[in-house]
């Protein structure tokens, strides 16, 4: 890939404001593994491969076992994931996938097993990665730097 900008070194107060606003937005009403599942299916879904490798080694150090990581993408065909997780992924899915809507259908079943804090929480983590996914696809980031 050709040699692209550097956000941080051509507009540092913005990429220190992308830093803020991660930090603002940090969930405290998810747990760090659903925080994490929502990292890694925005980035399936945009094709962020630098983010993925970074947030599947984050879940692996929290705990996440393999069996979900690789089957995260195909959360609904699976059994490994809670009612809150699927509630969680089908959000992520549909906050990234914007141009289609957030369903009444997936805003209904999220209200049914998340608290609003946790519903806020997790549309804003999907936010803040979809943000740094665009950055790093954007610029050219790969996962090896």
């Amino acid at each position: 890939m050709e040699n692209r900008i550097k956000i941080d070194q051509v507009l540092p107060e913005a990429y220190k404001a992308m830093y803020v606003f991660s930090a603002v937005g940090k969930p405290k009403h998810l747990t760090p593994l659903q925080a994490e599942l929502i990292k890694i299916r925005a980035s399936q879904i945009n094709g962020c491969a630098f983010c993925l490798n970074m947030h599947t080694i984050d879940a692996r150090k929290l705990g996440e076992t393999e069996q979900r990581i690789y089957t995260v993408s195909a959360w609904r065909e699976t059994a490994y994931f809670s009612t809150a997780d699927q509630a969680i992924l089908a959000l992520t899915e549909e906050v990234t996938l914007i141009h289609q809507h957030i369903s009444e259908a997936t805003y209904q079943k999220a209200t049914d097993v998340l608290s609003e804090q946790q519903i806020a929480e997790v549309i804003m983590t999907a936010v803040v990665i979809n943000s740094w996914n665009r950055i790093a696809i954007a610029t050219g980031i790969t996962a090896s730097e």
